[in-house]
């Protein structure tokens, strides 16, 4: 009898993708055998501003990432109900994400559910001119652009 996927959760706006996203994904990736994305919706971001793409096409985008299993949006109310669905054993946290890892804990464990919650590490701009920001890279746009 084989054993189940280990199971890796990530979670995220991505509204416009730079390599600080693809360093967290794949990082959260060595964690387990199949990772899942929950990409935020919009109507949620709440803590900057909101993603300059659609909800849809930041989830078909992370998708499309040879790195992620599958990609799901997030619950309009729960962030949590998708967890439940997907089950993870592990939650990776990007490295410098607004949420609090035992308020996390304590919610898993109030719902049944068990994984582990880890963070990400950063990363550092390989080039001088590399962007780890979607809001440097907005910027950046409207400086050269707007």
């Amino acid at each position: 009898m084989s054993e189940e996927p280990r199971r890796v959760l990530a979670q995220g706006t991505f509204d416009l993708l730079h390599p600080g996203h693809l360093h967290y994904l794949s990082e959260a990736a060595e964690h387990g055998d199949e990772l899942h994305v929950i990409v935020s919706r919009g109507g949620n971001v709440t803590h900057k501003p909101s993603p300059t793409c659609p909800d849809r096409q930041r989830r078909d985008v992370v998708a499309a990432l040879s790195v992620v299993d599958e990609a799901h949006l997030g619950h309009t109310e729960d962030y949590f109900v998708p967890v439940a669905e997907i089950d993870p054993d592990v939650i990776v946290l990007g490295f410098d994400q607004h949420h609090d890892e035992e308020a996390i804990r304590d919610t898993l464990h109030e719902r049944g559910l068990d994984a582990e919650v880890v963070r990400a590490t950063g990363r550092d701009p390989q080039y001088e001119e590399e962007m780890l920001s979607t809001n440097e890279m907005i910027r950046k746009l409207l400086e050269e652009r707007g």
